[in-house]
């Protein structure tokens, strides 16, 4: 090769990206109403919950979808193939562009998020879109196949999570498990669902999640989009609370009213690098109908074991690992969100940390909402991106956490910037 060649070359070399370009962001999100298991969205599959979703989030960013590198979606109760997948060829996306589905169970959602911010980090692509979708409502049959009669089924209402030795509790007998281990009674469980359904409602009424919904086609004869969440209820307070029975137990201290109801719905968020982002607010995207330009940036994620007759408190021991590591004290996070699949559950996570139940969900979270299995660690970042638009301060850390079938634990830490042109705080 020539030496004018060779200086051709190393002219138009492409530049390389530096670790603070990469840095990932998470820039905007929307999402389904939740419908209650066998309620207004009951005869709409997950793809189709989770199509539309992808489609405003690409509408509202003016997105070129073909420069997307990736759709990475979190389910749990799917019957396999790749949702992702579908999914996005049903709301139009490229050809080109993959899918991929993950399975951690409630944590898929925001399992999907860190993945997305994992590849961004390592420079494997810059635009991600991320989230999860739950139908609990027209989730497949499972069966195994009976050996003493080939071909019958042997229906199952739940995969294992543990081998018997080591203990595979339903999800209620382990929050019973949760609540007798950490001392968490039944008025405070109560009283921590009736605050659950008090934020959203409130949160509902000041409008608070219609910038994020996309009506979806339900049940209705006449085809009216669904915008509104089903599961908050105004008249659900502590007296009425005291009433329900115990569910799991006999003589226990969690009640169908102290947990959360299965749910269908989707969450999808833009993850992105520093430098796309960059572009995004040049080209005046950000500013179209997202209320504001700042992003989250994406810090650490933490995934942590702990046993699985106590896994509501997998949350916890994931984030307590996530703050050491980050060297984050709980006190100065401004703003925690928490998969509340059961009140019993979140506070254990909660105290693990030390953090104060009254500074997490603050606009109610899934015993409120519902519990869309494969969306729930989705919203919580949704949650935390909306809550930090109108009260955050730049530099200000937001923790999501949830925990998981089968003894885990998800946690990941997020700053909040305003003005994502700059450099990291």
């Amino acid at each position: 090769m020539s030496t004018a060649s060779t200086k051709r070359s190393a002219s138009t070399a492409p530049t390389i990206p530096t670790a603070a370009d990469r840095e990932p962001v998470i820039l905007w999100g929307r999402r389904t109403a939740f419908g209650r298991r066998g309620g207004a969205l009951s005869r709409v599959t997950a793809d189709r919950l989770l199509a539309p979703v992808l489609s405003a989030v690409v509408a509202d960013l003016g997105l070129d979808p073909v420069g997307i590198d990736d759709v990475i979606i979190g389910n749990a109760t799917g019957g396999g193939g790749n949702l992702a997948r579908l999914a996005l060829l049903e709301a139009g996306v490229p050809l080109s562009v993959p899918g991929l589905t993950v399975d951690r169970q409630c944590g898929s959602g925001l399992e999907a998020i860190v993945l997305a911010c994992r590849l961004v980090a390592a420079g494997a692509g810059s635009l991600y879109l991320a989230g999860g979708v739950e139908s609990c409502s027209t989730a497949p049959l499972r069966a195994h196949r009976l050996s003493s009669a080939p071909g019958a089924p042997d229906f199952f209402d739940r995969v294992r999570f543990a081998p018997d030795s080591v203990g595979d509790p339903d999800m209620g007998v382990a929050a019973e498990n949760v609540a007798a281990h950490f001392g968490i009674g039944r008025e405070r469980q109560d009283a921590f669902a009736a605050r659950s359904h008090r934020l959203a409602v409130a949160a509902a009424d000041a409008g608070a999640f219609e910038p994020e919904i996309v009506g979806i086609a339900g049940n209705d004869a006449s085809g009216a989009p669904v915008t509104n969440d089903q599961g908050p209820r105004s008249t659900l307070d502590a007296a009425l609370l005291r009433r329900f029975p115990p569910a799991f137990r006999p003589g226990g201290t969690v009640t169908a009213g102290n947990s959360c109801a299965d749910a269908d719905g989707a969450v999808v968020v833009v993850v992105t690098s520093r430098a796309r982002a960059r572009e995004l607010v040049a080209s005046g995207a950000l500013q179209t109908g997202t209320g504001g330009t700042g992003v989250l940036a994406f810090v650490d994620a933490v995934v942590a074991g702990i046993d699985p007759n106590v896994l509501g408190a997998g949350g916890g021991q994931a984030a307590g690992s996530l703050l050491a590591r980050t060297g984050i004290p709980a006190a100065d996070l401004a703003l925690v969100e928490v998969v509340e699949a059961f009140a019993a559950q979140v506070l254990a996570s909660l105290d693990v940390i030390d953090v104060a139940e009254d500074r997490a969900n603050r606009q109610g979270g899934a015993l409120a909402l519902g519990h869309p299995f494969g969306a729930s660690g989705a919203l919580v970042v949704l949650r935390l991106l909306a809550q930090a638009r109108t009260e955050a301060v730049d530099g200000a850390h937001a923790l999501a956490m949830v925990s998981i079938a089968g003894g885990l634990g998800l946690a990941a830490l997020f700053r909040w910037e305003g003005t994502p042109v700059s450099a990291p705080v």
